[in-house]
């Protein structure tokens, strides 16, 4: 996949209405401190498109990208973020379920979680959501350049064990420092893109 041009297109807030967008969707949904927004821009080829925060829990939105006008990346709040109320956890809560319900053009959705730890309760909440939806969750394992090589088989292996997933599911261990598994993620988006030009 190249990259030749992209625009952050459509913001939704809580009461905004869902786009009707033209073309296919794949969804990014992970904690707050997970790394989205850096994985975003990453596959964007873009710095700071995607906004990253020292300070977790920014993303309060549903945010639509535009990629090259053939896909869009779709980044969904961050959950898990402790200072947020619980009423507004409620709302992403809510967004995010609405979202996975009502979207025609949703084809994937990446799920991130950090390579270095289980996941967490919220991580298997999020799991059993997507899977419920009718989708299968592709898990992308963040944070890969925090651990050393030889432990990266064993970290996948318990990210699989916690979220209780398939022997199939994919797990592409990404690092937003040197890009690894970037090319992975690009073969899917591909086979996504291909699938939809042959309907």
């Amino acid at each position: 996949m190249i990259i030749k041009n992209v625009g952050l297109e459509t913001v939704c807030g809580i009461t905004s209405k869902l786009p009707d967008n033209p073309h296919m969707e794949v969804a990014f949904a992970g904690k707050s401190n997970v790394g989205k927004s850096s994985l975003i821009n990453g596959l964007m080829n873009r710095k700071s498109l995607a906004r990253t925060s020292a300070q977790p829990g920014k993303t309060q939105t549903i945010n639509f990208y535009n990629i090259n006008d053939e896909l869009y990346f779709v980044d969904l709040p961050g959950y898990g973020y402790a200072k947020a109320n619980e009423e507004v956890k409620a709302q992403w809560g809510k967004m995010i379920e609405n979202y996975l319900k009502k979207s025609r053009m949703l084809r994937a959705v990446f799920l991130l979680i950090d390579i270095r730890h289980e996941p967490s309760q919220n991580d298997r909440i999020m799991y059993d959501w997507i899977l419920n939806q009718g989708y299968k969750p592709i898990i992308i394992a963040t944070k890969l350049d925090k651990i050393n090589r030889s432990q990266i088989q064993k970290h996948v292996k318990m990210i699989k064990e916690g979220l209780q997933s398939d022997k199939d599911t994919i797990v592409i261990p990404y690092s937003a420092l040197t890009k690894q598994g970037r090319e992975e993620i690009y073969e899917l988006l591909d086979g996504f893109l291909n699938a939809e030009h042959l309907e």
